[in-house]
C-alpha cells in the first residue's frame, strides 16, 4: 500500500469520515495504511473543523513544497562545490561522478546525480546556464575546407598503427591538429594523449611545418623522457616535416586517411572545447602564453567519466610516481 494520498483519496476520506467511519475502517476502504489516514485526519480535522478534501489537499501541497527543497538548496557545502566546478567549466556529469568516486573530505558519503544539477540550474540558478557545455562549432563541408592534401614523405597510414595504440592500452600516444585564428594569422597547435586524455596547447604564428614542429617539440619536452611515443596527424601541409620530430625524439608518426578527421576524434574534441574560451573568429594575436596555459590547465583538471572521474593531470602524476619507483 502506498503512503501518498491523491486528491481522489482525500475526497473518499472526507465522505467516509463524514458517515462515522474511523481511521482503520477508512484505510481498509481506500487501500491505504491506517497510520496514513490517522495522520491525515489529525492534521486536517478537529473538534470544530470537519475534514474537507479541498483544504487538506491544498495544505498538503504547501507542506510538500517546503520539505522537498532541492538538495543543492539544503546542503550549502554541496552547493558551493557544484558552483565552483561549474565556474571551472566542468559538466554536471563530471561533477556528479567526481563526488561519487573521488569526493573531497567534507563531501564523503554524499551523492548527487547530474540530472539534479541540470534541474537546479534550469529552475533555481539560471545564471549558471552559460556554464553548461556548448555544442561544437559547425564543420564546413569537406569540399569547402581550406586544408589541401600535400605530398608528405615517409608517411605511415593509420591502418598500420598497432592495436595497443588503437585500443588505448598504452600511455604516450598523441593526436595532433591545428586551430585557426581570425584571418589565418595565428593559431593553436593542440596535442591530445589518447589514453589519459592529457592536452597540450601551444600558440603558433602560422601554419608552416617549422611552426608546427616547434609546438610538437615543446609538447614532447614538457613531459617525462620517453613519455611521448607517437603522434597521429591529418594530411595538412603543416605536418609535412614530421620526420624531423620523429627522428629527433625516436618516436613514430601516423597519418589519417584523407578526409577522415574522426580518425583523430580526441584532438578534434579538445579543439571544440578550446573554442569555448576562444570562439571561432577570435583574433589570437594578443592572446598570451599565460592565457593559453590557463585553458590547458582547466582542461587537464576536469574529471573524465572514462577515467573513473579522475583527471588527466592526476594520472600524469601517477605515471611520474610509478616511473620513479621503477628506476
Amino acid at each position: 500500500m502506498g503512503n501518498k494520498l491523491t486528491y481522489y483519496d482525500r475526497q473518499q476520506i472526507a465522505l467516509l469520515h463524514r458517515i462515522g467511519l474511523n481511521a482503520k475502517r477508512i484505510a481498509e476502504k481506500i487501500g491505504k495504511d491506517r497510520t496514513v489516514v490517522w495522520r491525515e485526519l489529525k492534521r486536517n480535522a478537529g473538534c470544530y473543523m470537519p475534514y474537507e478534501a479541498n483544504s487538506a489537499h491544498y495544505f498538503a501541497k504547501r507542506r510538500a513544497r517546503k520539505t522537498n527543497r532541492p538538495i543543492l538548496e539544503k546542503d550549502l557545502a554541496l552547493h558551493k562545490y557544484v558552483v565552483e566546478k561549474l565556474e571551472k567549466d566542468w559538466s554536471p556529469e563530471q561533477i556528479a561522478g567526481r563526488i561519487k568516486n573521488h569526493p573531497p573530505k567534507h563531501l564523503v558519503g554524499k551523492k548527487i546525480s547530474h540530472e539534479t544539477i541540470y534541474q537546479f540550474i534550469y529552475n533555481k540558478e539560471p545564471w549558471l546556464y552559460h556554464k553548461l557545455r556548448r555544442a561544437h562549432p559547425d564543420r564546413q563541408p569537406r569540399y569547402q575546407r581550406k586544408k589541401r592534401r600535400t605530398f608528405i614523405p615517409d608517411k605511415v597510414p593509420i591502418g598500420l598503427r598497432p592495436d595497443e595504440i588503437n585500443d588505448r592500452l598504452e600511455i604516450g600516444h598523441f593526436e595532433s591538429d591545428s586551430m585557426i585564428g581570425k584571418g589565418h594569422k595565428y593559431g593553436l597547435s593542440a596535442q591530445y594523449e589518447r589514453s589519459i586524455h592529457l592536452a597540450r596547447l601551444n600558440k603558433i604564428d602560422n601554419f608552416s611545418g617549422d611552426e608546427t614542429n616547434n609546438a610538437l617539440r615543446i609538447t614532447v619536452e614538457s613531459l617525462p623522457d620517453g613519455f611521448v611515443k607517437s603522434f597521429t596527424f591529418d594530411n595538412g601541409s603543416e605536418n609535412a616535416k614530421h620526420k624531423e620530430v620523429r627522428d629527433d625524439y625516436s618516436l613514430q608518426t601516423y597519418f589519417c586517411d584523407p578526409y577522415r578527421p574522426w580518425q583523430k576524434g580526441g584532438v578534434e574534441n579538445i579543439i571544440g572545447l578550446v573554442r569555448h574560451y576562444f570562439p571561432k573568429g577570435t583574433d589570437l594575436t594578443d592572446v598570451t602564453k599565460e592565457q593559453i596555459n590557463q585553458v590547458e590547465e582547466l582542461l587537464n583538471n576536469r574529471p573524465r567519466k572514462s577515467l573513473d572521474f579522475k583527471t588527466p593531470n592526476e594520472l600524469l602524476i601517477e605515471y611520474k610516481q610509478n616511473s620513479k619507483m621503477l628506476h
